[in-house]
């Protein structure tokens, strides 16, 4: 026990001496997370700027409406959609960038292309088809795949559709694109409905998958049982919500958001287009929990970006209210910060996120501005901890764990990794305090199930004396006092 009560005092220490925000450099910014009750805590800064990036600071004057961007090596390529380019800007280890080249267009069998108001692109980290690009070509309605010289190697339109594949004729729209590892190329497109859109490797559509399951509440049901045909006809359309966005992780997994309501705002999807995201935080990643109406900003976050880290975390991006959430891999929340405004650090209408290892790059559609957002001491920790735990570590997730509480005792997730490193180092007992302490009903039920089993395994012997007591000596007594009364009568 005396481990658990140090744990108990360095967080108490450090809860008083904590200040709001804490960083080494760069923008300080409110961050904060939610306690297991849902009411949010403030925390020091895990993630800093450490750049603002505008098309001016390149030399090529400013984006204009860019809708997407994309991570690939050291390169960031910013899809800066209304001056129909893709801007690639080259980072050095130190931080510095420069602008690496400009492409307005592209080539299909030597002849030059333009590019006409692009939305989206992918670059491929996969050994297959390392370096190849795919470009959402919205209004040429095609998409592009190209090699490293941005030489065409297919084009994907309405020609490689099936015809029931878009309805009443309707232009393809392709916007944002994710290729797996087996070349299999993933599109949301404008205006589709059922899913994801698929393409095999030649660029032939394969197929939708990933529809979100569309719920009817029992009202809405009874209403439908007792319209006419054309009242049905005329009412609400069941139908599944449109996607907002689609990128991959490094083990393959589609994560995909939706603003739709009654729909998981953020999925992960396996081969077979099944949502696999574990969720066993106290509240569902969806953003912010109270959203109230400050500042004449109301309503639910609606995410429009997701990017995946390298120890399995996730980062997802509020168009509603500018802020930026980090979960782990079990769907708890780490931390949460930005703003709504145009101010270092916040954005007016985020449309895209990507990450560089740990390090962020969230674009800005209103004001044409690339951010960058590097990790904290403080955020480093927390990340840190995470990987080593799930490597195994739990030596050394648990001296890291101790660490983040030493900066912020504020911080629940910190007391559930050092209960989790408790729990797989055999002390029980006092992983069940801490998961106590924190309400985590699940993980507490599994320390008391391991806890049970090893104070069964210690006292068994004494439940073993104790019974056998209880079987041989009344029979015995009861022989005796037999043999006693038989001795006295004769």
């Amino acid at each position: 026990m005396k481990r658990i009560f140090l744990v108990l005092f360095v967080a108490a220490l450090s809860a008083v001496l904590m200040p709001v925000t804490v960083t080494a450099g760069g923008a300080s910014h409110y961050t904060y997370s939610y306690n297991e009750w849902g009411i949010p805590i403030p925390s020091p800064d895990a993630y800093r700027v450490t750049a603002f990036i505008l098309g001016e600071h390149l030399g090529v004057g400013n984006f204009n409406n860019p809708r997407d961007l994309q991570v690939w090596e050291n390169y960031l390529y910013v899809v800066d959609t209304n001056n129909n380019r893709v801007v690639v800007i080259k980072f050095q280890d130190d931080g510095t960038f420069e602008l690496a080249e400009v492409v307005t267009h592209v080539y299909i069998n030597g002849e030059a292309s333009p590019l006409n108001r692009p939305h989206g692109m992918f670059v491929s980290p996969w050994m297959q088809n390392y370096g190849q690009k795919w470009i959402a070509d919205t209004e040429n309605h095609r998409i592009l795949h190209t090699d490293e010289n941005w030489n065409v190697l297919t084009v994907i339109d309405r020609s490689k559709l099936e015809l029931s594949a878009l309805e009443d004729d309707r232009h393809f729209l392709p916007l944002k694109l994710a290729v797996d590892f087996s070349g299999r190329l993933f599109a949301q497109v404008a205006m589709v409905n059922r899913g994801l859109m698929e393409f095999d490797n030649d660029g032939y559509f394969a197929g939708y998958m990933g529809a979100p399951d569309v719920t009817i509440n029992p009202w809405q049901r009874f209403w439908r049982r007792i319209s006419t045909r054309d009242q049905r006809e005329r009412g609400w359309l069941f139908v599944p919500v449109d996607y907002n966005n689609v990128t991959i992780d490094n083990e393959g997994f589609l994560f995909v958001t939706s603003s739709g309501p009654d729909v998981e705002p953020v999925r992960r999807l396996n081969a077979m287009g099944s949502d696999v995201m574990i969720r066993n935080g106290f509240e569902d990643p969806q953003g912010d929990l109270w959203v109230g109406n400050a500042g004449h900003i109301q309503g639910s976050s609606v995410l429009i970006d997701v990017t995946a880290l390298p120890n399995n975390t996730f980062v997802v991006f509020d168009r509603t209210r500018g802020r930026l959430f980090a979960y782990d891999n079990q769907g708890e929340l780490l931390y949460a910060w930005g703003s709504y405004g145009h101010h270092e650090g916040a954005f007016m209408l985020p449309v895209a996120l990507d990450s560089m290892g740990f390090t962020l790059f969230a674009l800005d559609a209103t004001t044409g501005a690339v951010t960058r957002f590097d990790l904290t001491e403080y955020g480093r920790h927390i990340n840190d901890a995470l990987a080593m735990y799930q490597r195994g570590l739990y030596e050394e997730s648990y001296d890291i764990w101790q660490e983040v509480l030493r900066i912020n005792g504020n911080f629940s997730l910190a007391y559930i990794g050092v209960a989790r490193a408790l729990l797989r180092r055999g002390y029980y007992r006092d992983a069940m305090d801490l998961f106590r302490m924190q309400n985590d009903n699940a993980n507490y039920g599994r320390a008391f199930g391991f806890y049970r089993r090893q104070w069964m395994e210690e006292y068994f012997w004494m439940f073993a004396v104790v019974l056998g007591v209880l079987i041989v000596v009344p029979p015995v007594v009861k022989k005796v006092i037999k043999v006693r009364r038989e001795i006295l009568e004769s």
